[in-house]
């Protein structure tokens, strides 16, 4: 069944979009631009072909035999066609992945390219780990609503059999927001939602916080929002490894590579209906840039750009952005480089939620003995370099500290024991995320921009795409709204109080 759902991105039996139209009067073989990648297996000799999938299945045996998780990573296989393609490993990449995979089983074939399966340096391992309710939208309320309760049931999904069950050690002690009288009527609007949407998020006035947290100084503050149900934070890099562990013990396979460039196809059976004379020009395949130096091809139905901070750029190589009509609309993602300070304080409160101060910082502890993590969105005009991940220690010193040790007295005798940076995959236009089909191409899809919300958001939004593929719309949450369509709507969906 799944097979054939998926086939029609190669037979054109699909759903197009509706900027796209079958032109059913034409028997002109497709025609091939010049930078048309065309891998062995498109006209490759039958026998030839055959004996490849033998010698591949053989290798395959072999290898699972060894390690039956271990597939091509150290391998010397390599995936030439396949149903569908994940651009990106991390968290979204691989939640993806386990939900198709987990449903359609042996029905589909799925390959994960990303250029570094080590994730030395993904947005994914890097992150603070933090879950939340308190969102102004409704769409990403759910979307954290439902990634808290499959963190809680998560031994459930993400258990491989004869293995130990996953741990991502879940902390539901709660985000705190505090409020200046600025903040305070946007505060007030969001708990609306909050509660409409079902969330479990309490007010309190500076008095009851003071009583519950002795150690909070809250001068300046008007109003705290807490959130006494799904929230908290969560070991990030185990969630990551869970998803990607399970995935390939159904049937996934991981490639470590670079996505380097797309290959296209121009097909006169479709045609725009915007243009109704131009023929349709297609993205079917994959040039990687593997670890050796060497490049291989991948040919794909299907192709979901969930590359993180990189998504933008690699957008570009399918031409969005620098094509005609709804190509000319760029996708607005850039990697964002974000600071977190870990650090002991003696006298600092034992347990404490997450705080978010009006000032744009926060902190939380981090395990025992006194322990935080705590760090700040920098102003946009100062921005720091993303060459490296390089941390600068005077912004602990000059932006940060200061304002913790004013709102939690015990703070001024803070040391920084470590320190990491990692990227944000921001979205520059409206910082939500980007999720669905892209107009101009029948077999192209995006889950990117989640601007440091992806984390969290991971077990939800690769279930949503999960539906997209499979049933053709979301069922559970719909996301509709966060469809590439507002970018050439010129329609922002902006959140308010972002962290």
């Amino acid at each position: 069944m799944y097979k054939h759902r998926i086939g029609f991105a190669l037979q054109r039996h699909c759903k197009l979009p509706v900027c796209l139209r079958l032109k059913h009067d034409s028997n002109q073989p497709p025609s091939e631009p010049g930078n048309y990648y065309d891998p062995d297996t498109i006209n490759e000799n039958p026998m030839h072909r055959v004996k490849r999938f033998l010698k591949r299945d053989l290798n395959q045996l072999v290898s699972t035999f060894n390690d039956p998780f271990n597939q091509y990573e150290d391998s010397k296989l390599f995936p030439k066609t396949v149903d569908l393609l994940i651009v990106g490993g991390g968290a979204i990449g691989s939640s993806i992945a386990y939900w198709i995979q987990n449903k359609v089983r042996d029905g589909l074939s799925i390959v994960v390219v990303d250029k570094d399966l080590s994730y030395s340096k993904a947005s994914s391992a890097l992150s603070a780990g933090g879950i939340r309710q308190q969102f102004s939208l409704k769409e990403n309320i759910q979307l954290s609503m439902y990634s808290a309760q499959f963190l809680r049931e998560i031994k459930t999904h993400l258990t491989i059999p004869e293995n130990d069950p996953p741990e991502v050690s879940f902390n539901p002690s709660g985000y705190l927001y505090l409020a200046s009288e600025k903040g305070a009527d946007t505060m007030l609007q969001n708990h609306k939602v909050q509660k409409d949407a079902g969330a479990r998020v309490e007010l309190l006035s500076p008095d009851i916080m003071k009583k519950r947290y002795p150690w909070l100084n809250t001068e300046g503050i008007v109003l705290g929002s807490l959130g006494t149900l799904n929230e908290g934070w969560f070991d990030s890099w185990s969630m990551l490894e869970a998803f990607k562990k399970k995935a390939k013990s159904l049937g996934t396979y991981y490639v470590e590579g670079e996505v380097v460039d797309f290959g296209f196809k121009v097909d006169p059976s479709i045609v725009t209906e915007n243009d109704p004379n131009k023929e349709y020009e297609g993205i079917n395949s994959v040039k990687v840039k593997l670890p050796n130096g060497e490049f291989q091809q991948i040919v794909f139905a299907l192709c979901i750009i969930a590359a993180g901070a990189d998504s933008g750029k690699v957008a570009r190589m399918a031409k969005v952005g620098t094509g005609d009509g709804f190509l000319s609309t760029p996708l607005p993602v850039e990697p964002r480089k974000r600071f977190v300070y870990c650090i002991h304080a003696p006298k600092g409160p034992s347990i404490a939620p997450m705080v978010i101060d009006p000032s744009g910082f926060y902190f939380r502890p981090d395990g025992f003995d006194n322990h935080y993590i705590c760090g700040k969105s920098p102003d946009d005009e100062n921005e720091p370099s993303t060459s490296n991940l390089d941390v600068d220690h005077e912004y602990f010193e000059k932006e940060i500290w200061p304002l913790l040790a004013h709102r939690v007295p015990a703070f001024n005798e803070a040391k920084v024991k470590s320190s990491w940076a990692g990227y944000y995959d921001y979205n520059w236009y409206d910082q939500n995320a980007i999720v669905g089909a892209h107009p101009s191409y029948f077999n192209l899809f995006l889950a990117t921009g989640f601007s440091g919300h992806g984390i969290q958001q991971a077990p939800a939004v690769g279930r949503a795409v999960m539906e997209m593929i499979t049933d053709g719309g979301f069922i559970n949450i719909d996301l509709t709204k966060f469809g590439f369509g507002r970018l050439i709507a010129e329609k922002p969906l902006y959140e308010k109080n972002v962290i």
